[in-house]
């Protein structure tokens, strides 16, 4: 083979090598730095959910996250009637094609777990809790038969969400009026404001 050959190989193979580099630092280091998330992260001030108010807390470590929903019916979280919480590992994929900044990501709930906060049997009936088992004050594990829009966990064992970073915050998807987010095809196309670091 002559030497002329020879460089020229040498000389493809280097940029083989530059451009694979470049290729593979395009977003998975941002991907990467979500799907290694260590903290947590909660909504700075009371937002305006399911015609109350409700406050968000993520927790994430080594692959798994958590999420603790508190709801109320006033702005002050006095009046609180429900806590929900799950759990489980989660999953960074692909940029969002809809939404530029995001990732799309899958939220695994190996647990759904509900928190009475009212004694109130007309708002316990609103919710759609009043087959649910649940006792106020007592956390109850709705995975094998759900409650209310939360299904069970054989029916929907994973949350198709949306992740975006936000400076320091985080920014999840804006879920849907029946809070079924169980394929691909019902992932948001919008994003919540963002939870910070606590």
């Amino acid at each position: 083979m002559c030497g002329g050959t020879m460089r020229a190989m040498a000389l493809a193979a280097a940029w083989l090598l530059t451009a694979g580099t470049a290729l593979a630092g395009d977003a998975p280091p941002e991907r990467a730095r979500l799907q290694a998330l260590s903290g947590v992260w909660e909504s700075p001030a009371p937002e305006p959910w399911y015609g109350g108010w409700g406050t968000r807390r993520f927790s994430f470590r080594d692959g798994h996250w958590e999420l603790v929903f508190a709801h109320a019916l006033d702005q002050a979280m006095q009046r609180p009637t429900f806590v929900f919480r799950t759990h489980g590992p989660y999953r960074v994929g692909a940029p969002s094609a809809v939404v530029p900044g995001a990732f799309e990501a899958v939220f695994f709930e190996d647990r759904k777990l509900v928190t009475l906060m009212t004694a109130d049997p007309r708002l316990v009936q609103t919710f759609g809790f009043a087959g649910c088992g649940l006792e106020e004050g007592r956390e109850v594990d709705v995975s094998e038969r759900g409650c209310a829009n939360w299904k069970p966990v054989s029916a929907c064992p994973e949350d198709h969400d949306l992740l975006a970073p936000a400076g320091a915050g985080l920014r999840f998807g804006v879920r849907p009026r029946d809070n079924d987010m169980c394929t691909a095809d019902r992932r948001p196309t919008a994003l919540l404001p963002p939870v910070m670091p606590r």
